[in-house]
């Protein structure tokens, strides 16, 4: 039996250096406030769940697209939120994503008083190199959108 998907890593991770204090940068990194930067978001919207415990937000992209995301741990501490995408519609073509952003004040050096971030994304085992390719592009886009808004 021959499988035509091309071998790939399920796992995806950009970052970048923000010319921007930390403290602008990391007040951005709630899922609620996504629209706030993300330029592809049109909306990001705080869910009513049946358990307190749970926070889910729908992200409603300008193409159409809804991605219900449910926060699975924050740290105010070491600064990193990870999340997963529990719905989508239209489907998505693969199983699951976990999700983690973190968030770096920069203490030294000629980047000393920004903010180094890193995304991360691991996908299931279905997902493919396009899907990781797309994730990828992104988190680049979303990045630069962030380092724009946090400069303001």
């Amino acid at each position: 039996m021959s499988d035509s998907r091309i071998p790939t890593s399920t796992s995806v991770s950009e970052s970048a250096v923000i010319e921007a204090p930390f403290s602008a940068v990391w007040h951005l990194i709630k899922l609620q406030n996504f629209s706030q930067f993300w330029s592809k978001l049109e909306k990001s919207d705080v869910v009513k769940s049946s358990s307190p415990e749970t926070d889910v937000v729908k992200w409603t992209f300008k193409d159409g697209t809804e991605l219900d995301v449910k926060l699975e741990e924050h740290s105010s501490i070491d600064h990193f939120i990870t999340y997963s995408v529990i719905s989508s519609q239209p489907a998505l073509s693969y199983t699951s994503v976990v999700s983690t952003i973190r968030a770096y004040p920069v203490t030294s050096g000629k980047h000393e008083g920004q903010t180094f971030i890193t995304w991360t994304g691991n996908f299931s085992s279905d997902a493919d190199a396009g899907v990781i390719e797309d994730a990828k592009f992104k988190r680049r886009e979303a990045l630069a959108d962030l380092a724009k808004v946090a400069a303001k």
